[in-house]
């Protein structure tokens, strides 16, 4: 087939190249510069010229030619500004995910031209086509799963995409990419927000909302206990930065009208936890909301953690959601992804 391989320097996307080249396939690598170096150059090294350095390393090694596609535009259109819309909002917002359904498996379709029969990325997930239908399904590795961020994708969008490693575990991915002896078989994964590289998501936002003092209010008490630079800079369930002693002490609350940031030390007493919250917004990835409501699983954040829930589906689009635990780190804004058993089902925002 003819592919269009997205790389991005790290060990999987490469290891994903070069098994299609071993397999024979006419490849062309992407490489999509989204880095905001530019604006952001004074908070510290964004990495992309490193990144740049190891994909032109490996499509030589690889004989894979590459083409690098500036989409720093369409990133702060669709991704940033939604980032920053979000937190001002005083919610907690999920890039990632929108970054795979708008930009790698949105806009960089309307970038190539049709020729191309697939799209594939080193996304640790599965694809399987049945009656015609396209199933994500979770990756091998249990751990490195990323179905989480594909949940925002559809049925267009799986008919083009491709996972090759997905069926690996994260050891078989780099005992491949030594057996390739690949130029960055020894460099370590990449962690944080896709545009943010190695700046801080806590600095990225302060450049763009500035500061504004507010106070720190125990929660039980209505006590003052310090103060703040803003909302936006905290999330729910956070712990680190808070810098009070007598903790350790967690966000709970957040009050953007007021600029109330409310904290507790108890953060794991039972009036802080919930069992049920509702989300709206909904993706299917098969096009229509399940038939089945009970014994699905559900993912509040990317990890390995998920509880057993069942839907109440409401009026709107919205679902009252019951999880067979206690979650205190609950927040707006976030993404909750549905599961029947390794299938994936699609996602929804909790409001």
């Amino acid at each position: 087939m003819k592919i269009a391989a997205l790389v991005s320097g790290g060990v999987d996307s490469s290891v994903a190249l070069a098994l299609l080249k071993e397999q024979k396939h006419d490849i062309t690598a992407f490489y999509l510069k989204i880095w905001l170096e530019d604006d952001l150059a004074f908070l510290g090294d964004c990495p992309w010229e490193q990144d740049l350095f190891y994909v032109e390393k490996v499509c030589k090694q690889l004989d894979v030619p590459l083409k690098i596609i500036n989409m720093q535009q369409e990133y702060w259109d669709k991704i940033v500004s939604y980032t920053i819309n979000e937190v001002q909002a005083g919610r907690t917002p999920s890039p990632d995910i929108f970054c795979n359904q708008k930009i790698k498996f949105g806009c960089f379709y309307e970038k190539i031209d049709k020729s191309f029969e697939k799209v594939a990325t080193g996304h640790y997930a599965i694809l399987e086509e049945t009656n015609n239908k396209f199933i994500l399904k979770k990756s091998k590795d249990l751990f490195k799963d990323q179905t989480y961020f594909l949940s925002h994708l559809n049925q267009e969008q799986l008919k083009r995409a491709m996972f090759p490693i997905g069926n690996l575990l994260k050891s078989e991915v780099r005992d491949l990419a030594k057996k390739f002896n690949l130029p960055n078989k020894d460099r370590k994964d990449s962690q944080g927000i896709c545009f943010l590289g190695k700046i801080k998501f806590s600095d990225f936002i302060k450049h763009h909302l500035g500061t504004k003092p507010g106070d720190l209010i125990e929660i039980e008490t209505g006590k003052k206990l310090g103060q703040h630079e803003g909302f936006w800079c905290y999330t729910i369930g956070q712990r680190k930065g808070i810098g009070l002693s007598g903790g350790p002490w967690y966000v709970v609350a957040k009050d953007p009208e007021k600029n109330i940031v409310y904290i507790s030390s108890q953060y794991f007493t039972p009036d802080k936890k919930r069992d049920k919250l509702t989300v709206s917004d909904f993706n299917w990835i098969n096009g229509t909301k399940p038939e089945k409501t009970e014994d699905l699983s559900v993912k509040i954040r990317h990890g390995q953690d998920f509880y057993k829930c069942k839907l109440e589906f409401l009026e709107k689009n919205k679902a009252l959601v019951t999880i067979d635990g206690q979650d205190q780190g609950l927040a707006q804004g976030q993404f909750a992804v549905f599961y029947d058993q390794d299938i994936c089902l699609g996602c929804g925002v909790i409001s």
